[in-house]
């Protein structure tokens, strides 16, 4: 008995050691779009340990699929950087078309498919090559992207046209169009592909789409006591893979909403910083982390208990998050 219990503490000590060395493994990014920054946020102490200088205007950002490297939309410098984690240095650039705000990742990690706000097309690069795969026209102000988890599907949100433009990533064109709420800004697929989730940013409002339909199935409205409702804004979206939660942004309302992803409906609004853009979860899906532009700050939300727990002071500006661990 006693040996039976003893092996039982050992496995559970084992267990709460190995969280918490993934805990503290995990590294968190934020592009800071008024500095021309990026801040390194230790995922342990929550404390910024390295502010490192990239190219002008950095927005849209995300992590090479094997973890070592990060892609960096510069904007104003017109293209895509490609940042060395280890030596923290950008080793080399990619032709991203002009002013690239967002882009999205292929599952086999060889494409990123980068919106090119100033000139209505996406630009699909070969990551390895460093070359132009295509470019397609799209929208007028193309912004949100993402790449279905088949790969067959590369999506874009166009502001000013209000449509989710659909192309067939081996077709190598648009083929379909859906009208969604005024001024989309994201676009995110659940995990298993069969949705799509969009933002409307002036229409306050976030879209389902059924993929193999490309109809939306259902509007999310959003209502905050006290709060304007021109100031409720939705922008990015962060939805977990159980397809439990759907986290919105919802900018200068300076909350985020938790949306119940399986009956639509909200469950909270979680107060944070001002002016809240971009969302992204832990690969463990147990924190959330918020970029809020205006405070120039980030919030750390426990998705467990629902709570902001923490807020960490970064640059000016902070537009894009992305973690690694």
């Amino acid at each position: 008995m006693t040996a039976a219990r003893f092996t039982g503490i050992s496995l559970a000590a084992l267990i709460a050691a190995t969280l918490a060395s993934a805990a503290s493994a995990q590294t968190i990014y934020v592009s800071n779009e008024k500095d021309n920054t990026l801040s390194v946020i230790d995922g342990k102490t929550m404390a910024v340990t390295d502010t490192i200088k990239v190219g002008k205007r950095p927005r849209g950002i995300t992590l090479s699929r094997d973890g070592t490297q990060l892609f960096i939309c510069a904007s104003d410098d017109h293209t895509v950087q490609v940042f060395d984690l280890a030596s923290k240095t950008v080793v080399h650039n990619l032709p991203s078309g002009e002013d690239p705000e967002q882009f999205a990742l292929s599952p086999d990690g060889k494409s990123l498919i980068i919106a090119n706000e100033d000139s209505n097309i996406v630009t699909v690069v070969d990551v390895p090559t460093r070359k132009v795969a295509f470019q397609v026209d799209v929208g007028v102000e193309p912004e949100g992207m993402d790449v279905s988890p088949d790969g067959r599907w590369g999506v874009n949100t166009s502001e000013t046209t209000s449509m989710v433009h659909w192309i067939d990533m081996e077709k190598r064109s648009v083929v379909d169009n859906t009208l969604v709420g005024p001024r989309p800004r994201y676009a995110q697929f659940t995990k298993d592909g069969s949705q799509l989730w969009v933002s409307s940013e002036i229409g306050g409002t976030v879209s389902v789409i059924d993929t193999a339909t490309r109809q939306v199935k259902k509007v999310v409205d959003f209502h905050i006591k006290g709060v304007a409702k021109d100031r409720i804004q939705p922008v990015g979206v962060k939805l977990t893979d159980d397809g439990r939660y759907a986290f919105v942004a919802l900018g200068p309302a300076n909350h985020v909403a938790v949306v119940d992803a399986r009956t639509f409906e909200v469950k909270d609004y979680l107060l944070v910083g001002r002016r809240v853009w971009h969302l992204a979860l832990t690969p463990d899906q147990k924190m959330l982390y918020t970029t809020n532009g205006v405070s120039g700050d980030v919030s750390v939300i426990d998705v467990d208990s629902l709570k902001v727990t923490k807020t960490v002071k970064v640059g000016r500006y902070p537009w894009g998050v992305a973690v690694k661990g």
